[in-house]
């Protein structure tokens, strides 16, 4: 994954690409420790808990560790999704990143450590993350060394609501495609918006073509286009003309194309607000619902993305991934001893129950309440066949193209032909 030859040019060709400018940004990391006259150690750490109650928790949790470290002061910076990444793309160009930062590992994380702007932590974690999940260190883990800590692991379902689905005569969730599609007709003939969808942002409609993708060509296809640097298979082609079949059915719920993903009336609020049956989302969406909107309760639901009759995938096979911490080279001793408290029992047991996250300490997984998170978390033990998110599996320009080309069809301006072209192309171009 990733491209070893990658330039800071690159990077910072991407960063002007993107209209941002890196002097702004520039007084993160670099060669200082962070220090003080004072002996006070100042550690920066950028992360993407914007929503409650996880803001508040994470905030909570910084001045624990405070508390128990009188000598180091954390400096909190907290970004959206698309809002972080941006950012991140252009202090990667000026060579500088905060102390620690949110990562996804993958393709992504890989490009970052070519660069030679992440810390190697095999050493300075062990033993500790030895005793972490070792599924969830996986997106982490670079030539057999380990880049980043996880604090979450999880995969992308479908949130339900239970009573909308009783009011459209749909007696369990659909297991196939066909009898997915078919309940979208039913909730639309019931008057009930099928699903919502944040068209502002392109990375909710990436996890429809991905999971298609999936089922039609397999989970190993996806890694095997990304080495041949071809995504022409039928397989791939046949995924897009199956979400077209969807969009076709006009399922979203009115101005999805300008909707947000967490905003008031964003894709979670409309599915929390009981405006949508459905979304497309990982398993922090119940959290986003509940903050955003109202939040379902009990009339939430939640199942795994269906099979697609005749495909190669199976139902078992899950797209997703989790959230970890890593640090920029030569970050101080301090910033290590937060991943350390961020990962231990305690911590994991606190996150578990305030904010819906799945462990990765194996014994706070007692900490579990939650019938829906449970539901994924046997989901994910029982999986025969994991997928990063692609825009993070892979390098970023191709996993920008993805999101921006599934974007595309979903907007009605690209064929699924084009959509599997156009990914070709740009992974054919970052050779």
């Amino acid at each position: 994954m990733g491209d070893p030859a990658l330039s800071r040019r690159g990077f910072l060709a991407a960063s002007v690409a993107a209209g941002l400018g890196v002097t702004a940004l520039s007084g993160c990391g670099g060669d200082s420790d962070g220090g003080s006259s004072s002996g006070t150690t100042t550690i920066e750490w950028w992360n993407i808990s914007t929503t409650e109650p996880t803001k508040t928790v994470w905030a909570g949790l910084a001045k624990k560790f405070e508390a128990q470290n009188p000598k180091v002061k954390l400096k909190i910076v907290q970004l959206e999704n698309d809002a972080y990444k941006s950012k991140m793309t252009a202090l990667i160009a000026s060579g500088k990143l905060p102390d620690i930062f949110h990562t996804w590992g993958g393709g992504v994380l890989r490009q970052q450590v070519d660069a030679g702007l992440v810390e190697d932590l095999t050493d300075r974690t062990k033993p500790w993350a030895d005793g972490l999940m070792s599924v969830a260190k996986q997106p982490y883990l670079l030539d057999e060394k380990l880049y980043g800590v996880p604090f979450d692991i999880g995969m992308v379902g479908f949130w339900y609501n239970k009573a909308l689905f009783k009011k459209a005569g749909i007696s369990a969730p659909p297991t196939t495609w066909s009898a997915f599609l078919d309940a979208v007709g039913k909730l639309k003939s019931a008057g009930i918006t099928p699903l919502a969808l944040a068209g502002k942002e392109s990375w909710t409609g990436m996890y429809y073509w991905a999971y298609l993708a999936m089922r039609t060509a397999g989970v190993d296809a996806l890694q095997k286009a990304n080495d041949r640097k071809d995504f022409g298979d039928a397989g791939f082609v046949r995924a897009g003309q199956h979400l077209k079949d969807l969009v076709d059915l006009q399922p979203f719920q009115k101005g999805f194309l300008g909707a947000a993903y967490s905003s008031p009336t964003g894709q979670a609020a409309t599915v929390g607000n009981g405006k949508a049956a459905m979304e497309l989302m990982g398993q922090w969406a119940p959290v986003v619902e509940a903050d955003a909107g109202k939040g379902l309760g009990a009339n939430l639901g939640f199942f795994p993305f269906p099979e697609v009759e005749g495909g190669a995938g199976r139902i078992t096979e899950v797209f997703g991934g989790g959230g970890g911490h890593a640090l920029r080279k030569g970050a101080p001793q301090a910033a290590v001893d937060f991943l350390k408290f961020f990962a231990s029992e305690t911590t994991d047991r606190a996150l578990v129950k305030k904010t819906g996250v799945l462990p990765v300490v194996p014994a706070a997984e007692s900490a579990l309440t939650d019938a829906n998170v449970k539901a994924v978390q046997a989901q994910l033990k029982g999986a025969t066949g994991f997928q990063l998110y692609l825009d993070q599996a892979y390098a970023p320009a191709l996993g920008q193209q993805v999101n921006d080309s599934v974007a595309g069809l979903i907007a009605g301006s690209k064929s699924p032909q084009q959509v599997a072209e156009s990914i070709t192309k740009t992974a054919k171009e970052g050779q």
